[in-house]
């Protein structure tokens, strides 16, 4: 996060003008977010089979997660053409932005994959939560009951393993993205000790990591109720 000082230096020393300040202002704000976003979407989750677990909480659960989502992708629309325009300007600077935001989607996609394996674990019943609940996603069941004539239940936990799966391939892909900006150093101390070498952290086997998370995640149909 780019502090008051941080903030004087580049007005004064790069010649950033109001509208470049005010986008930095605007990142510091989208970071935030997402950082709390992220947080209460992993205690959320710690709910998930005990007490408090019930058809509302899944519902919370999946519009956070929804949210997040657009969060991360949002956010990386306006920051990595940035990043992108000062690395061909030559510039190689540590942007803040980009490191957190990276390391944040690291643990968003990590709790996206315990989210999936919760839903597996302990699957919730929907069905009355969801059976008067009317809106455009219920039009192809609609369609089908009448053309079927019989009928037909969305199941809530196998779609939702859908969403999350589609979510998951989503925030792999901004962070195969990112991961090619990120500072040397940075890479260099987030390196898992399983994979200690005598350099920094190469891009390849970040993306070892991300394809092992995304390993876990399977899907055969795409929800329809997003």
């Amino acid at each position: 996060m780019l502090t008051t000082h941080h903030l004087h230096h580049l007005h004064h020393h790069r010649g950033s003008t109001a509208v470049e300040l005010d986008k930095i202002t605007n990142l510091n704000t989208l970071i935030v977010e997402i950082n709390s976003h992220v947080a209460l979407f992993r205690d959320m989750l710690i709910h998930v089979g005990q007490a408090k677990d019930c058809p509302e909480l899944r519902e919370k659960i999946r519009k956070l997660r929804r949210t997040c989502v657009e969060a991360f992708k949002h956010t990386a629309q306006i920051l990595m053409p940035q990043v992108k325009s000062a690395m061909a300007d030559g510039i190689l600077t540590d942007n803040p932005h980009l490191v957190l935001l990276f390391y944040m989607a690291q643990l968003f996609l990590r709790e996206l994959v315990k989210s999936y394996r919760l839903i597996q674990v302990v699957p919730m019943d929907m069905s009355g939560y969801y059976e008067n609940r009317a809106g455009p996603s219920n039009l192809g069941n609609v369609i089908s009951q009448i053309l079927l004539c019989k009928q037909i239940t969305p199941d809530f936990n196998e779609e939702e393993l859908c969403s999350i799966t589609k979510d998951s391939q989503d925030i792999a892909v901004l962070l195969s993205e990112m991961q090619e900006y990120m500072p040397q150093h940075e890479a260099y101390l987030e390196r898992n000790a399983a994979l200690d070498t005598t350099g920094p952290w190469q891009a390849k086997r970040r993306q070892i990591n991300i394809c092992k998370n995304m390993s876990l995640l399977c899907c055969v149909s795409r929800p329809n109720y997003l």
